[in-house]
């Protein structure tokens, strides 16, 4: 009886004992490595698993610039992580790293100069970085200068350069035949444009987040002296002739001296004095001559004509004439 029991109690141990090591073999946690040698000088030859594929923020050809908020990622070294404004001065503030400049750089550039701040700073070794962007300056595309309501637009999808043009109400009377626009941290080009903006689809280029695009104003030419509305004008088409400028000043008056008139253009040697054949202009025996920006249509008085007219008019008129010239 005595063996009986002795026998019972060894085999109730030993089915506790297994009963226990499977407890504890379920209860306890696997234990999972951390890789130490992505920190320089770390012991530990373990190689961290490859990162996961990491997705970009927006259009990676998209550059950094003042004021976007960028959100940094070291993987494996969560302390590393940071989310900071690019300053004034195009730089951003990373731990360990200090400053680094990033303005005018696109994303996957600034992820690389900052993977090489970190290996080189023995920092981190291998490190793989991710930079995204939480939130630009500017959520959309300046639009400035001569166009009806100048401001920021979104730019959503596939926007074009006549989309945003389009949005802002189109062009001012004072809009000339070209815009300008800057890509961010690239040069500026200059686009040919038109009311008509079917007239240059070749212009309709893509626009971006961030992007700068103003209107010209128009160039001015003056006509001045013995006319009846001296002032500029706007060369909205880009050419104006010397009958379309008289027209617009309201004609010669009749105290003009037709057969003095000229054109007189600023050089880099300075100014040139260009006789108009004004008479046979107007009577349509010469060719119309095309004005260039800046250029100023000079009609004299004919002191004969306004002495025959003994008018103060005629007199204020040509001294105003003359003032304007001097001070041109």
């Amino acid at each position: 009886m005595a063996k009986v029991w002795k026998l019972h109690s060894v085999c109730v141990l030993y089915l506790l004992s297994i009963a226990v090591a499977a407890e504890s073999q379920t209860a306890a946690p696997a234990t999972q490595t951390v890789p130490t040698d992505v920190f320089a000088g770390a012991s530990t030859p373990a190689t961290p698993n490859a990162p996961p594929d990491l997705v970009k923020s927006g259009d990676s050809t998209l550059r950094l610039g003042s004021g976007d908020l960028i959100e940094v990622s070291v993987y494996n070294v969560p302390e590393l992580n940071t989310k900071t404004r690019v300053g004034s001065s195009g730089d951003v503030y990373l731990p360990l790293v200090d400053y680094v400049h990033v303005a005018g750089l696109t994303i996957d550039d600034a992820e690389a100069v900052i993977e090489k701040r970190l290996d080189q700073g023995g920092f981190v070794k291998n490190p793989h970085v991710q930079l995204f962007v939480s939130e630009y300056t500017s959520a959309g595309a300046s639009l400035l200068g001569e166009v009806t309501r100048p401001g920021v637009y979104p730019v959503l999808g596939d926007q074009r350069l006549f989309d945003l043009i389009s949005a802002a109400g189109g062009f001012t009377d004072k809009a000339g035949n070209t815009a300008t626009v800057t890509h961010r941290g690239q040069a500026s080009i200059a686009v040919p444009i038109s009311r008509n903006l079917e007239d240059h689809p070749e212009s309709n280029i893509p626009v971006f987040a961030g992007d700068t695009i103003s209107v010209r104003q128009a160039d001015v030419i003056y006509v001045v002296g013995d006319v009846l509305r001296p002032s500029g004008f706007l060369m909205q088409s880009g050419h104006l002739s010397v009958l379309q400028a008289i027209a617009l000043a309201g004609g010669a008056n009749s105290t003009a001296k037709l057969g003095g008139a000229r054109i007189i253009r600023k050089t880099p040697s300075g100014l040139t004095e260009t006789p108009v054949p004004m008479k046979k202009l107007l009577q349509a025996k010469a060719d119309d001559i095309q004005m260039q920006p800046e250029d100023i249509l000079f009609i004299p008085t004919s002191a004969r004509k306004m002495l025959e007219g003994r008018t103060a008019e005629a007199a204020i008129q040509m001294a105003t004439s003359a003032a304007l010239i001097t001070v041109r």
